[in-house]
């Protein structure tokens, strides 16, 4: 369906940006190969593997470079949250007539309705990862090296056009890494739920999001290959976010995330999986008055230390990631 949805975006001239990782696993070829013999007259003109773990303000102007050069004029993201945030940055530069960005990202930028303009670039999100949700948000993390901060970028304009959730894309995916970034996603609807500015509506994207990453992370993470818990996975990751970026206020969680991602370069999966019981544990009162209920949503049950075992879904924060 690839080539035709970007027909039907407008576009003839697309141009690929993935990792290097994912190009030499053969993901990339996948995509490629799409290309080859066409029957709409669509050209993959390019293809940009040089994005690295944070989406980075230096890598945003090498591809800010490439799309002018090659005179594309639609962009696919694939791969995991530094991929798709750093042609999410792409496309806000182009469109705002930015070529150094480390200029203008100097602290972080929201955009509102009244002041924010359309972009005209599509951009086509294929995610390999169950975790940032990057692919249905309007936000964008990008690092900025010489500040060495993490800057939020943040505009109605930024989500992507379309976003094809593919599980078959993710089965390579390493068990720890498959770890980290669901329980980014996991955080996402936590703290999207506990959040001062949570309703019904963002409830029940974060109710169903934790519920399946409950049920399905540890199936993916022990048993990669299996396809439906990939898939559950990375609807559930599009949910999380969703509950997220729509009650974004108080996020004590991936705030200290970001900061040992800019300062040290820890996975920001890995910070949240880490940071989240402990921050839970040190502020009750903002955890406390939902916990009981979102407990139970989960289906977890108080049980006693002389039991000594805890329900099956409460388990699974520490004993199938502690490793």
């Amino acid at each position: 369906m690839l080539p035709s949805l970007i027909k039907r975006l407008g576009g003839s001239r697309a141009i690929l940006f993935t990792d290097k990782g994912l190009n030499q696993a053969g993901v990339t070829e996948k995509i490629t190969e799409l290309f080859a013999e066409m029957s709409v007259p669509v050209q993959l003109v390019g293809v940009f593997d040089e994005i690295e773990q944070d989406a980075r303000a230096k890598t945003v102007n090498k591809a800010i470079k490439m799309v002018k050069e090659l005179n594309g004029d639609t962009l696919l993201a694939l791969g995991g949250g530094s991929v798709l945030d750093t042609v999410k940055a792409v496309r806000w530069a182009l469109q705002r007539g930015h070529n150094e960005v480390e200029k203008v990202l100097t602290f972080s930028i929201k955009e509102q309705w009244h002041e924010a303009e359309e972009n005209t670039i599509p951009i086509i999100a294929i995610p390999t990862t169950a975790g940032t949700g990057s692919e249905v948000s309007t936000a964008a993390l990008v690092y900025n090296e010489e500040l060495k901060l993490k800057t939020a970028l943040t505009s109605p304009y930024l989500c992507p056009d379309i976003a094809l959730l593919d599980p078959e894309l993710s089965v390579g995916l390493p068990p720890r890494i498959t770890a980290f970034t669901g329980m980014d996603a996991l955080t996402h609807a936590i703290e999207g739920y506990f959040s001062p500015r949570a309703n019904p509506i963002t409830d029940a994207y974060a109710i169903q999001a934790a519920r399946l990453i409950a049920d399905n992370l540890p199936t993916a993470v022990k048993q990669g290959t299996d396809v439906d818990a990939r898939a559950k996975m990375l609807m559930a990751s599009s949910m999380a976010i969703l509950a997220f970026t729509l009650t974004t206020s108080v996020i004590p969680v991936h705030n200290l995330a970001h900061v040992f991602g800019a300062k040290y370069g820890v996975p920001h999966g890995l910070a949240n999986a880490v940071l989240l019981p402990e921050v839970m544990g040190a502020m009750p009162a903002l955890y406390l008055p939902r916990i009981q209920e979102f407990a139970a949503h989960l289906g977890i049950v108080e049980t006693s230390q002389k039991q000594g075992k805890l329900p099956k879904r409460s388990g699974i924060v520490y004993s199938e990631f502690k490793r």
